[in-house]
């Protein structure tokens, strides 16, 4: 079957960028010249997506306005003649077919994959989480797509995880690794580096089958007592099979402040109409550091 959703979690509340997220969904920081959520609507249609399911919750209303047509500031840049600006909106309100739904209590990663089983239905679907920004010349989901289409089991993107990083990880398990592809023997959800079956870590990148709407439903609340969609990866390796893929990009980590403002310079020098002038003032504040 062909993947032709992409289930996108927005539902969190951002406690690490309070009291900035006090008022601001999350998924509307900016990196460079966009919001984070855009990001994450753009690589699902440039890996063939048909339609997003947009998970948010309560105080998420921004990112429903951002993607909606604005007829008042439409009508502004054309009467001052911003042609080139008002051609970006309506790119930007045409964007994708979206559709919303809330989670209304937050009980985990798994509960608000389950939220969207009335509108995925019964075929596979893609699980992108904004916070993980991967920068690569072809999507990461779609190379996971590539992966699926000839196995027709779920995918996990992985990476390779720094050993004091791993208890903030599900780290899998794997078989053999042959092109960048394994398959999935165990799972487990932040685990103690002593503990870690193996350094790959699952990041917010997946492609599931319907199956996984059962496994959730099965799964009992974990760590910090809430669902975890790792628990019910786990629960699915009983019943089908389950592949990684080591998907070849950078990825950025703008869940917490240090790591938006990493992404931002990183993006940033790679813009041609920023780039430049920010290589030159970073210098300069490098020269200037006294610390």
């Amino acid at each position: 079957m062909k993947v032709r959703k992409a289930v996108i979690i927005a539902a969190g509340w951002g406690t690490r960028f309070l009291p900035m997220t006090r008022t601001q969904p999350k998924e509307m920081l900016p990196l460079v010249d966009k919001p984070l959520i855009q990001y994450a609507v753009e690589e699902a249609i440039n890996s063939g997506i048909e339609q997003i399911i947009m998970v948010t919750a309560i105080a998420k209303r921004a990112i429903e306005d951002y993607f909606e047509p604005s007829f008042e500031l439409e009508n502004f840049l054309q009467k001052k003649g911003q042609t080139r600006l008002l051609k970006k909106m309506r790119e930007l309100s045409n964007m994708a077919d979206i559709t919303y739904i809330r989670q209304k209590e937050q009980l985990g990663l798994g509960h608000a994959v389950l939220t969207a089983r009335g509108l995925v239905g019964n075929e596979p679907f893609a699980v992108i989480l904004p916070d993980d920004i991967i920068d690569a010349r072809k999507p990461a989901l779609k190379q996971l797509i590539e992966v699926f289409e000839p196995r027709q089991g779920s995918i996990l993107a992985v990476e390779r995880v720094a050993p004091a990083d791993l208890n903030k990880y599900g780290i899998i398990k794997a078989g053999r690794i042959s092109g960048g592809v394994a398959r999935v023997l165990g799972l487990v959800e932040k685990p103690e580096p002593a503990q870690a079956p193996s350094d790959l870590g699952v990041v917010g990148r997946y492609i599931l089958t319907p199956a996984i709407f059962d496994a959730i439903a099965q799964t009992p609340p974990g760590r910090n007592e809430e669902i975890q969609l790792t628990d019910a990866i786990a629960l699915l390796l009983a019943d089908e099979s389950v592949y990684a893929h080591l998907f070849k990009g950078i990825r950025y980590d703008t869940g917490f402040p240090l790591g938006l403002l990493k992404a931002n310079v990183s993006m940033a020098l790679k813009n041609p109409d920023m780039r430049t002038e920010l290589r030159e003032y970073l210098k300069t504040v490098l020269k200037n550091e006294t610390i």
